[in-house]
């Protein structure tokens, strides 16, 4: 197909603003499809694009694998760029224990009431994959999560503005930092992002003039199961039914009331029953790691300016899709929808700045900036085509694609500062393992990266944290409610205990609970029986820290 003829592709010269495809019901662009007019009901569905962006649905695809292709290696080298983080230590160790307990009958602990995301969904998944190929294993399944997110992202965004939208939405989000490392991340926040966005492409695919009953429930029973493997998707509950009603409103009111009704109703039904299924564990989980989650220190600016860091190019594009649809004033819904696609990208930043915390805010963004993408997709659509065709359409495509070096190269430095922010737990779990077999109670700032490598992991009920107590039956001293998640233990508990000489060995960090770290160092080196056993140094970047383990030394 040479370029004159690229130019005088489907709708990308034949047809302006004021036509539609024939096939809307379907929502897909076919190239040399018959064109009727736009209902005053119906929002119009573009599809501008050339050469690789038509022709044959395998040529088509072409640039889909290529964005594949860039996604996979930038995150494939981040795999093994350092060890478990704390929390897919935990996710993956409490995976592990989860199969135990099914298949053995196993006791457990009581995860539900402190993880933030139900522990009978992703943890074994991620065990499973775990059990195949180790932590490399479980991070390769995030990376297959977010690979078929990318790949309905371009479905998403090509049903409603055309192939080459498409492909640049999906290339925008597929090179963004967040989405690079949640590649490569074993925990829950790749399999929460698929699942909404398989509830968006339902909501997309949804036949115009036609109640869709059936996809509405399936979108509201998916968006149940990603709100239950991670809670915080719960934010992201008002753009999917948003999506609904602005994409079914050309097709009148009733119908798109009709629409969310059976999402809503189906969410909220399935959401309400696992709860009481769950019971009180699961609701204690829910209110303190979502709903009443305890605020952080950072300030609203900085978390504002590192979320804007991480997703400005999409964001900004995103907003040049909203303001061109409405300059226009041509397709009020289109405008809308637009909007709201935007809005979800600062849903999560707004929510974590109001919380002055950045945790898991990189994690947010990501799951916003899919959504944003679209958006985005549509901007450089609108650019593209606002090109004369031919020669200078073809270059001006040609220009935005490799401008996307640029988002390529902020991504890949952004993604391998966030799989390498924590230390190296090799060298200590060398040391602590010959410790931990020696039997006894231990106390570890962190123990869920001991507790994953170290085959003394299993036995739970000797691993304690600085912010829970766990006593011999598997009771604690107050649960993980004490201080909430983020939050330290109580220093009179651990004051009891290192009384007792409860603890065979202590390691100590002094990061996460600073405070109480220094009044338990304080107990140690005041009591007669417990003596510093080995000094352990990390490194995060050029950053040297060290953990401090201490030996129980029963008097003679």
């Amino acid at each position: 197909m040479d370029r004159s003829q690229a130019g005088r592709d489907l709708l990308s010269s034949q047809v302006t603003e004021g036509s539609a495809q024939s096939e809307a019901g379907s929502g897909r662009a076919t190239a040399g499809a018959d064109e009727a007019p736009v209902t005053s009901r119906r929002a119009v569905k573009t599809a501008r694009a050339g050469g690789w962006f038509t022709g044959t649905r395998a040529r088509a695809g072409l640039p889909l694998l290529a964005v594949l292709v860039v996604q996979t290696l930038l995150s494939a080298r981040l795999l093994g760029a350092d060890t478990a983080f704390v929390d897919e230590a935990a996710y993956l160790w409490a995976g592990h224990l989860e199969w135990a307990h099914w298949l053995h009958g196993v006791a457990i602990p009581p995860f539900s009431a402190y993880f933030s995301g139900s522990p009978v969904i992703y943890p074994p998944l991620g065990a499973l994959a775990d059990s195949v190929g180790g932590l490399t294993g479980a991070r390769v399944l995030s990376l297959v999560f977010m690979l078929g997110a990318t790949v309905l992202l371009w479905d998403v965004t090509s049903r409603m503005f055309g192939r080459q939208a498409g492909f640049f939405a999906a290339a925008l989000f597929a090179v963004a930092g967040p989405t690079l490392h949640l590649g490569a991340f074993a925990t829950y926040d790749a399999i929460a992002l698929f699942l909404l966005a398989v509830a968006a492409w339902l909501v997309a695919g949804a036949a115009e003039q036609q109640e869709a009953v059936g996809r509405m429930a399936g979108t509201g029973a998916v968006l149940a199961l990603a709100n239950a493997t991670a809670y915080s998707s719960v934010l992201f509950d008002p753009v999917i039914v948003a999506l609904a009603l602005v994409i079914a409103l050309p097709s009148g009111r009733r119908l798109a009331a009709r629409r969310c009704g059976a999402l809503v109703t189906v969410l909220v039904a399935v959401l309400l029953l696992g709860v009481l299924l769950g019971g009180t564990s699961y609701w204690q989980g829910i209110t303190q790691t979502t709903l009443a989650r305890a605020a952080g220190a950072a300030s609203t600016l900085q978390v504002l300016a590192d979320a804007w860091s991480w997703s400005g190019i999409i964001v900004t594009l995103a907003l040049c899709g909203v303001i061109t649809s409405w300059v226009s004033r041509r397709f009020a819904a289109q405008t809308w929808l637009l909007a709201v696609l935007t809005a979800a990208a600062l849903l999560g930043p707004l929510e974590q700045a109001h919380l002055h915390t950045l945790d898991a805010l990189n994690k947010h963004v990501g799951l916003g900036a899919w959504f944003a993408a679209i958006a985005a997709g549509y901007a450089l659509d609108k650019f593209i085509s606002a090109s004369p065709a031919g020669q200078p359409r073809a270059l001006t495509c040609s220009a935005c694609v490799i401008a996307l070096a640029l988002p390529v190269s902020l991504g890949a430095t952004q993604s391998h500062e966030f799989a390498t922010s924590w230390p190296d737990s090799s060298t200590f779990t060398a040391v602590f393992r010959p410790l931990a077999s020696q039997g006894g109670h231990l106390l570890v700032e962190d123990p869920s990266i001991a507790e994953y490598y170290l085959p003394a992991g299993s036995q739970w009920q000797r691993w304690s944290s600085t912010r829970n107590i766990v006593l011999p039956g598997g009771t604690n001293t107050g649960g993980p409610t004490h201080g909430g998640v983020v939050g330290a233990g109580d220093p009179a508990a651990f004051d009891r205990y290192i009384a007792q000489h409860y603890f065979s060995f202590i390691a100590l960090n002094f990061t996460d609970t600073t405070a109480l770290d220094h009044h338990i160092a304080t107990l140690v080196h005041r009591s007669r029986y417990y003596t510093t056993d080995d000094v352990v140094p990390y490194y995060i970047g050029s950053t040297k820290g060290t953990y401090i383990i201490y030996k129980y030394e029963p008097p003679k």
